[in-house]
């Protein structure tokens, strides 16, 4: 999935104000930058018809909302980038991650470690809850 600038920004605005119909993100989205409301009502729906946008009529208007969060949204990009490339047990991914996490920090390093250690205790508590 390849997400062009503008959907990306949308989707931080419906991030941050959870709700929204196309005027309220054109009035946000294009003071600085200028565009037109029907450039913003294409995009909404493109984000929609992507499957990371709910929508709802009330009145004439729909009010979108994002249907995935952006970690998990991070998620699903770099498995569409690296699912082309990289091979079932391929260690390519891990040091692809390695590589990045070169410019961590030691705060980063271990936000990564407890992020880690919490999928863990999740696979292992979903491990756990499948045997019972």
């Amino acid at each position: 999935m390849i997400l062009g600038e503008l959907e990306k920004r949308v989707l931080q605005y419906l991030w941050e104000t959870l709700e929204a119909d196309a005027k309220q993100v054109h009035e946000t989205l294009t003071k600085r930058q200028g565009g037109t409301l029907n450039t913003i009502q294409s995009t909404l729906d493109r984000l929609f018809k992507k499957d990371l946008l709910t929508r709802q009529k009330q009145g004439h208007a729909y009010y979108y909302r994002a249907k995935v969060g952006r970690e998990e949204l991070i998620a699903q990009l770099i498995q569409s980038v690296t699912g082309d490339f990289i091979s079932e047990g391929e260690d390519s991914l891990i040091a692809a991650f390695s590589s990045i996490s070169a410019g961590l920090d030691d705060e980063k390093f271990s936000q990564l470690e407890t992020l880690i250690q919490r999928q863990r205790q999740r696979r292992s508590q979903e491990d756990t809850d499948a045997n019972e």
